[in-house]
């Protein structure tokens, strides 16, 4: 049988992206149900520390589901203060949930 390189980098491609797409469905959803899109929404720039604290989380996991969210472009990261903004856009829509 003879395999077509090709086909199997595109299959294997493809599939990876799935598996990322997965995971980052999988942490939008987890920060949606902890609040932490809301508690982004309108305050500006805020260090993983101060999301944390004011959603009652654990700085380190909070500094890494910040990390996929920027991956994602769902959030903004300043490197000069270490901080991390929800845009506008998405804020709207975090706010608008009850």
């Amino acid at each position: 049988m003879v395999v077509d390189e090709a086909k199997l980098n595109e299959f294997i491609g493809r599939t990876v992206g799935e598996w990322g797409a997965i995971e980052s469905a999988l942490l939008t959803f987890i920060g949606d149900k902890l609040g932490l899109f809301k508690a982004m929404a309108g305050t500006g720039a805020l260090t993983p520390e101060e999301l944390a604290k004011k959603t009652s989380t654990h700085p380190r996991m909070i500094r890494e589901w910040l990390a996929a969210q920027v991956a994602g472009d769902f959030v903004t990261y300043n490197p000069g203060a270490g901080s991390y903004t929800l845009p506008r856009r998405a804020g709207f829509c975090a706010n608008k949930r009850e």
